[in-house]
């Protein structure tokens, strides 16, 4: 069996999957304090139900790592040279990659004989041109820090992609594609003959779109402003940024449930943050529309993506009023006249984890089930 776990700072959610990648059991675990506590509760949680009889049962573990750097392009067989390098790149994303490392550590000394695998969120977007990643700043700082745009959300990105190929019966590598990802955090793809050349996030998760709780594309001079002019030291300016901004810096609210219900009563600022929020989604459709040239669907996942008609309505043109709000799994929310096809795609991050790990296994060694 194949478990695939996303380790964060206080929480593991956790998925089991056959070997053919047959969806068994997930949940989550909240108020994570023991990593190997809360690995003896999933183990003890699986035998009870009779998912598992021990923990030998599991063969592969799929570990969710946030940043990879310009190492890693797929995913990866654990060794002490990729943990150590999953560690260099702690200052890349300090909240997440220790997280991470604890899940992998405490996952390979709880099974040692178990085969070990990270799939890393950045990796999808490695494809990307030099033109398309690299910033405007100094070229010594990309070359000594590695400051570049990498892209997040790579997992959803891909899964979406590869089932939007399935559904129209197509090569991916003949697909044109924008993938939209909305949620607490929110970022856009172009897909270009089945690669990522383009994406919204950039050195961090901050870049791009207006999330939850995070700002966003903002002028980069407001930084400075803010440290000179309100005496906010840098970790503060990161807080107001990333934990007080987006939906919450507008209305006071990052759930768009609530702040939907809001407008409807006629609230000013529930009804700014949803205006501002799609015309920024809006205006990167606009742009990946001008850079692919052609584009053969535009896919919508992620929570709100998947769930908020009137958002995908506000965002792009052409949508059929009826399919929109009707429904189910995936299907097509496009007027038949349009140019290209539009699609909801519920994602599945573990499940792309899975069955990447299997590949990776597979592709390396023989692996007995």
């Amino acid at each position: 069996m194949i478990l695939v776990l996303n380790a964060g700072s206080s929480s593991i959610k956790y998925k089991l999957f056959s070997m053919e990648c047959d969806f068994i059991y997930g949940n989550l675990l909240q108020e994570v304090k023991d990593f190997h506590k809360a690995f003896e509760d999933i183990f003890q949680i699986l035998k009870n139900n009779n998912y598992i009889k021990s923990e030998n049962d599991i063969k592969i573990f799929g570990h969710r790592v946030v940043h990879g750097g310009e190492k890693f392009k797929k995913a990866t067989r654990i060794t002490d040279e990729v943990i150590a390098s999953i560690k260099e790149l702690i200052p890349l994303a300090p909240l997440h990659n220790p997280s991470n490392l604890d899940g992998i550590i405490t996952a390979m000394h709880k099974v040692p004989n178990a085969k070990q695998v990270a799939v890393f969120d950045t990796a999808f977007h490695q494809t990307m041109p030099e033109h398309s990643y690299i910033y405007p700043l100094p070229f010594e700082l990309y070359e000594q820090e590695g400051i570049r745009r990498y892209g997040f959300h790579g997992t959803s990105h891909e899964y979406v992609a590869n089932e939007c190929a399935k559904y129209l019966n197509q090569d991916l590598e003949k697909l044109n594609l924008i993938t939209i990802h909305l949620g607490n955090g929110d970022s856009i793809t172009a897909i270009k003959n089945g690669k990522s050349i383009d994406t919204s996030m950039g050195f961090t998760p901050q870049e791009g779109l207006m999330m939850g709780t995070r700002a966003g594309d903002i002028d980069s001079e407001i930084v400075i402003y803010l440290e000179k002019k309100l005496n906010l030291d840098p970790d503060e300016v990161d807080r107001l940024l990333n934990k007080q901004s987006g939906f919450k810096g507008i209305t006071g609210k990052s759930d768009l449930r609530e702040i939907k219900e809001d407008a409807k009563i006629g609230n000013e600022k529930a009804m700014l943050a949803i205006d501002m929020f799609c015309y920024r989604v809006k205006k990167y459709v606009g742009a990946y529309k001008e850079i692919l040239g052609k584009v053969d669907a535009i896919v919508f996942t992620g929570g709100i993506g998947e769930n908020a008609p009137f958002i995908r309505q506000k965002i792009v043109h052409g949508i059929d009023d009826n399919k929109n709000i009707n429904g189910d799994g995936i299907y097509e929310i496009g007027l038949d006249t349009n140019q290209y096809k539009i699609i909801v795609i519920p994602t599945n991050e573990e499940l792309q984890i899975a069955k990447e790990c299997y590949s990776s296994i597979i592709s390396s060694s023989t692996l007995t089930v």
